[in-house]
């Protein structure tokens, strides 16, 4: 499968984050929101498939065609530039500023949610028919998801949050493991397979994407979901983008730059000890 070494993949983590800070507003929107439209798309898929077969594995197994899809077209989501642009300012690449991570991070924020809204628009419009009629059966599961990922997190306090911020760290830990496993070769099948793995993982156990909530939660609202914009907001949207922001920097990036670019001496083996000299008989 045309396999890079990991010291090589880190050189490309680096080389990554740093051409996405200096690229356009223009570019980095447009990029932006046709990732947040692809991954919207690719879980208005999984849950289709989810509710017409009954089985949630299936869905999940269908699901990462859509990040492979946005990867491949060079398309970027928020979790992946919290994992590779903060990589260009701790190696000190030349014009590299907190300022420009800062600035790439709001532009694909904006990007990713005008997209996976858009998405979401549109999905409530084919599950009710123009607004014409209750949605159907995919369009009540999409609202019973908003739901329980607010409200049920909400039941449980401070409880609750722990859980959700832990499950959104979980969460861009995998996917984060399938931008950089994508950089492991230069095939698209080596890709694929590398980076199909984490995402069906993040995707099955229901962990907190904060782009796929970009479609989940405006959908089920337009839906008829029984939970409040600040309710999306508070508790769920705002603590998961900053899990997934600690979970991609920290899981993935801090520690594949440490190990294999910022690599420590290796330790020299030991000179044998050389047995004593026998003493001639007199």
């Amino acid at each position: 499968m045309s396999y890079i070494n990991p010291p090589d993949f880190a050189k490309k983590m680096i080389d990554a984050g740093e051409a996405k800070v200096f690229m356009s507003t223009k570019d980095t929107l447009i990029r932006a929101y046709m990732a947040g439209a692809i991954l919207a798309l690719a879980a208005a898929f999984a849950v289709t498939v989810t509710v017409n077969t009954g089985n949630p594995l299936i869905g999940a197994l269908l699901f990462p065609v859509g990040f492979c899809m946005l990867y491949l077209l060079g398309f970027d989501l928020l979790t992946g530039v919290f994992t590779l642009v903060p990589l260009a300012l701790i190696d000190r690449r030349r014009g590299v500023t907190m300022q420009g991570m800062l600035r790439n991070w709001g532009l694909v924020f904006c990007g990713n949610f005008a997209g996976a809204f858009t998405v979401a628009l549109f999905m409530a419009i084919i599950v009710t028919f123009g607004f014409s009629e209750p949605p159907n059966a995919v369009g009540e599961q999409i609202g019973h998801i908003g739901e329980g990922r607010t409200l049920g997190y909400a039941a449980h306090g401070a409880a609750g949050m722990l859980t959700l911020f832990v499950r959104a760290v979980m969460c861009n830990w995998m996917v984060s493991t399938g931008v950089v496993a994508a950089m492991m070769s230069t095939s698209v099948s080596g890709k694929v397979i590398a980076m199909w793995m984490p995402i069906l993982i993040f995707f099955y156990m229901g962990f907190e994407h904060s782009i796929v909530n970009m479609f989940l939660f405006p959908a089920g609202l337009l839906l008829g979901g029984q939970f409040t914009i600040m309710d999306y907001m508070i508790w769920n949207e705002i603590p998961t983008v900053l899990g997934n922001l600690v979970g991609g920097l920290t899981f993935v990036g801090a520690v594949i730059y440490s190990t294999h670019h910022k690599t420590s001496p290796a330790r020299q083996a030991e000179p044998p000890v050389s047995e004593p000299a026998p003493v001639p008989a007199e």
